[in-house]
Formats: C-alpha cells, sequence, structure tokens
C-alpha cells in the first residue's frame, strides 16, 4: 500500500464563502504547519520509512530531558504534538533534520486529503441518539419503555449477548478519519488551509491532514515556496 505525505495542524473553525465555480459553499480552517522535521527513519536503521514532525510551540519546563535532546538534535524549540508520517522508500531522501515545512510546500488548491482527528465527545448516550434507533411507539399501554433497545438476547443457544450489540454506551470522542475532502485554498503567509466541508474535532483541536489513500496522487514532489512579490518603490518627492 502506497503511503501518503500529510503535516500537522490544528482546527481553527468554519467558515462560508464562494469557490471557484461561483457556488456558495462551508469551509473549514485548519491552521497547518509550519511543521519541522524532528527525524527521519530509515529502512536500515529502523526497517520502515517515515518522518518524525513537530507542530505547535511548548514551554519547555513541560518536555523531559529525552523529549529534548530530540528538539536539540533537530535544532527547535519544543513543540506540543509530535506524530510520524509513513512515507514511500524513493521519497524521503529529499527531506533533511530540522528542516520547515509550510502548507503551501505539501498542498496546493484542488488536492484531494484524508483528515484524522479526534471527534467531538457526547457523553453516555441511548440508542436512539447513538445509532438512531426509532423507539417504541409511545401508546397503547407502553410504560416507560419509549426510548429503551429492546430485546439483547436470544433463547438457551447462545445463551449469551453476541458482540457488537448496539446498545448505550459512551459516545464520539474517538479517532475518526473523513475521507476525500477537496482543499480550497492555501493562505500561505497565514498557514492556514480551507478544506471543503467538515473535519472532526471541536476548534483547537489537533488534526492529520493526508493526501487521499484511495486516490491515484504519484510520487509526492515538495512544492517550490512561491517568490515573494516585489514592494512598490515609493514615489520620489518633489
Amino acid at each position: 500500500m502506497p503511503f501518503r505525505m500529510g503535516l500537522l495542524g490544528k482546527k481553527v473553525g468554519m467558515l462560508q464563502d464562494f469557490d471557484d465555480k461561483g457556488n456558495w459553499a462551508c469551509y473549514t480552517v485548519v491552521e497547518t504547519g509550519p511543521c519541522v522535521v524532528l527525524d527521519i527513519k530509515t529502512k536500515d536503521r529502523d526497517g520502515y520509512c517515515a518522518l518524525k514532525l513537530g507542530f505547535d510551540e511548548q514551554k519547555a519546563h513541560r518536555v523531559n530531558r529525552p523529549q529534548m535532546g530530540v528538539f536539540a538534535k533537530a535544532n527547535t524549540t519544543p513543540k506540543r504534538l509530535v506524530r510520524e508520517v509513513r512515507l514511500n522508500e524513493d521519497e524521503i531522501a529529499q527531506f533533511e533534520v530540522g528542516q520547515t515545512l509550510a502548507a503551501d510546500q505539501v498542498f496546493k488548491p484542488g488536492d484531494v486529503l484524508d483528515v484524522t482527528g479526534t471527534s467531538k465527545g457526547k457523553g453516555f448516550q441511548g440508542v436512539m441518539k447513538r445509532y438512531h434507533f426509532s423507539g417504541f411507539r409511545a401508546t397503547h399501554g407502553t410504560h416507560e419503555y419509549f426510548r429503551h433497545g429492546g430485546s439483547i438476547g436470544c433463547r438457551l443457544t447462545p445463551g449469551r449477548v453476541v458482540k457488537g450489540r448496539k446498545m448505550p454506551g459512551q459516545m464520539g470522542n474517538k479517532r475518526v478519519t473523513v475521507q476525500n475532502v477537496t482543499v480550497g485554498r492555501i493562505v500561505a503567509d497565514k498557514n492556514v488551509v480551507l478544506i471543503k466541508g467538515s473535519v472532526p474535532g471541536a476548534p483547537g483541536d489537533y488534526v492529520m491532514l493526508r493526501h487521499a489513500s484511495k486516490r491515484d496522487f504519484g510520487p509526492f514532489e515538495l512544492i517550490a515556496p512561491a517568490a515573494p512579490e516585489p514592494e512598490a518603490e515609493a514615489p520620489a518627492e518633489a
């Protein structure tokens, strides 16, 4: 299975705007990067190829000494979020330890992504909210059983509750991946990616953006950063 390049980010919120076709659309604003390459895993040394990325600043007194050694090796400040991104063996050579990756070096408008995050926790919920059960008829002698799930067992055989039975329990607060969402636009100077539709989590939650695994993307190559626009010259004084 081919591995896909990605970056770490933080969900900021949502907004509405026109897309490139003039249609009114909803976007999720994700602060993506800059991410620092803390370490490079190679097949010869580690048995697999990956980048260890760091994102978001962390206070130094909250980091232990082994972790500080990792940050010192990359010549960077402590990071709050550290994750690995698996890559193919022929793609790993274009990176180096201490390198900073921006959103516009990895993604471009129109790219299709998979976004992984932690869904909003909704606490202990019943089967009607958790699994969309229809409930019982609220008439003809039904007492205090309107929102229950009904029978959960069988007969003497198998004599137990089968695995996977839909019952009340914790809802949300799970690792979720939303596949095949599209990059609407990238605001490079603010490290912001606008993604069409919704992504998991609440504002402020961390997410990982990767190129879609179910799309034929081809070998990954870093995108050269755009050259800054020249400043306009001030008019000469008379």
